[in-house]
């Protein structure tokens, strides 16, 4: 009997062409990019610094501040350059290895900074529900292990992801509808019919809805006993500690999952252009204008800060 072949392209490259072929708007979302990604860069280095150097800014709520600030600082690097670079030299190829690895990275930063939202929301249970244990319970070994525990459960997380994924074959086309490799996009490439990077999908989902829980219940405990102060000015003080928290957990999620509804579409659109910027743009370039803005304590480290870069001798 005559055996059926079956011809399969061995896929060595892929090509990002998440932005429209015009040269004048692959141009000005360069230049956009790259204020955005300036400006990310110096919110969270300044956070890193100032986290760092000033005395008063020792507590552990800090120092998983300045790990989130680090986790921003890698996770808009991996894609945001590269991504100017091919607007500019209007060369849209990326690597197999460069894919895969790209892939890997946007989901070990990712991963590692919801493990580290949900320790930071354990932090402010903590500190506002057993006060007088909080300096036990938060020693400065406990948080090392904590944060070391995030980012070894994102780098676990990103390597499932990364071997799910490119564990089926690729038939082509090897046009990545996107500015980065993320892996809805990828999947829509596969020919194999590999279930594998699916049920990884589902059982991570399934995973991050546990943890999420874990989160809502901590709160639910946080604003008990927010309610039981007895003052007005009591429970706006110690609810304000958490409104960083939350505001930086609801634009993490929220972009991530509004992004994700959109991504595996097969067609490219300024939609779907739209929220893939949403999800890897937005929290990494917001995050140290919420912790800055809504924590007074970061307001006077950055006013001590510029008073002695412009006033050294005072």
């Amino acid at each position: 009997m005559p055996q059926k072949i079956v011809n399969v392209t061995i896929i060595t490259e892929f090509f990002l062409m998440g932005f429209p072929d015009d040269w004048m708007l692959q141009r000005l979302y360069a230049a956009l990019f790259f204020l955005i990604y300036l400006t990310a860069l110096m919110g969270n280095l300044l956070i890193v610094t100032l986290t760092i150097i000033d005395r008063n800014l020792q507590a552990p709520m800090y120092f998983f501040l300045k790990n989130l600030s680090l986790i921003d600082m890698c996770y808009i690097s991996v894609t945001v350059p590269k991504s100017i670079i091919n607007s500019l030299s209007n060369v849209h190829s990326i690597s197999y290895l460069g894919c895969a690895s790209q892939v890997f990275l946007v989901i070990f930063f990712a991963g590692t900074e919801y493990a580290l939202l949900i320790v930071m929301s354990y932090d402010r249970y903590a500190a506002i529900c057993h006060p007088l244990h909080y300096e036990t319970v938060m020693n400065r070994d406990s948080c090392v292990q904590m944060v070391t525990a995030s980012w070894f459960s994102g780098c676990v997380y990103g390597s499932i992801h990364v071997a799910g994924t490119f564990s089926v074959n690729f038939c082509g086309p090897n046009s990545v509808l996107q500015f980065f490799c993320d892996i809805p996009s990828l999947l829509t490439l596969s020919c194999s019919g590999d279930i594998l990077e699916y049920a990884f999908i589902i059982a991570s989902c399934c995973f991050a809805f546990v943890c999420f829980a874990l989160m809502v219940v901590s709160y639910v405990y946080i604003f008990s006993a927010v309610l039981r102060i007895p003052s007005t000015q009591g429970r706006f003080k110690t609810f304000s500690t958490c409104m960083p928290h939350l505001c930086v957990v609801t634009l993490f999620l929220s972009s991530g999952f509004i992004a994700y509804l959109g991504s595996a579409s097969k067609s490219p659109s300024s939609l779907n252009l739209f929220m893939s910027v949403l999800y890897s743009l937005l929290p990494p370039t917001l995050n140290p204008v919420i912790y800055s803005l809504r924590n007074k304590d970061m307001k006077v480290a950055l006013e001590k800060l510029f008073r002695k870069k412009m006033f050294p001798r005072m």
